[in-house]
């Protein structure tokens, strides 16, 4: 019998892109040792988001990899509107999850859709051989303490989680994933809707340069009180 992957050549391709998405994650962490209690977590996080960026880990064309955020995507009024039904549906479309994303590194708060989307392409894992490097990859990244994108969750869901990541399944990250998502919808999203960026679409107008960019406070599982970013490009 022939070798699935020589017949269908776009199965070892987007193997590849696994491999090099996780890959990446592992040599990221390895360069960003955790130094608890000392300063520099922020800058030492920017630096690791620069150093995806290079390894082009948004070298996606799938939910699971955004693409090239520094590409401006061109989106209609009618496109835009949809995206304000739900925050589902911003998320399910390519374009809109592009926009969200920049929009949250506006606000030093991209972990958190980094980490849901490493959730989805972590349960789209074809066999149980490729769970367990990813899910400790995930949870260096963004769970562990002092982790280098660590994402705000609650006590419960990461005593959890972590008891998990030795024997994992599909639905390891499920919980942690499900939090997240929540606090985007609840903080992140509406203030996405009321942006300029978002609100120049919906009028089919171009973005003008930004000339300040303004760090928001980071926002917790009891506090959905944010800040409107002061900018004018995504």
């Amino acid at each position: 019998m022939e070798n699935p992957l020589l017949l269908f050549p776009q199965l070892n391709i987007s193997a590849s892109k696994d491999k090099l998405y996780y890959k990446v994650m592992k040599s990221a962490i390895k360069e960003e040792p955790h130094k608890a209690g000392k300063p520099g977590a922020k800058q030492k996080r920017n630096r690791l988001s620069l150093l995806l960026q290079k390894h082009e880990f948004h070298d996606g064309d799938h939910l699971g990899k955004p693409g090239n955020l520094t590409k401006a995507a061109s989106v209609s009024p009618e496109e835009a509107v949809k995206w304000g039904e739900s925050f589902d549906k911003l998320l399910s479309e390519k374009a809109g999850l592009d926009a969200f994303t920049k929009f949250l590194k506006t606000e030093f708060s991209e972990e958190n859709i980094e980490f849901w989307i490493a959730c989805e392409d972590y349960k789209k894992s074809k066999n149980a051989h490729e769970l367990l490097p990813k899910a400790k990859t995930i949870f260096e990244t963004f769970i562990q303490k002092d982790a280098p994108k660590e994402v705000n969750l609650d006590f419960h869901t990461k005593e959890v989680t972590s008891q998990n990541i030795g024997q994992p399944l599909l639905s390891t990250f499920d919980a942690a994933q499900n939090t997240v998502y929540r606090l985007m919808e609840q903080d992140s999203y509406p203030r996405f809707l009321r942006s300029d960026p978002y609100l120049n679409l919906l009028k089919g107008r171009n973005p003008a340069r930004p000339t300040l960019r303004r760090r928001s406070r980071s926002f917790t599982v009891r506090d959905f009180q944010g800040v409107r970013p002061d900018f004018t490009e995504w």
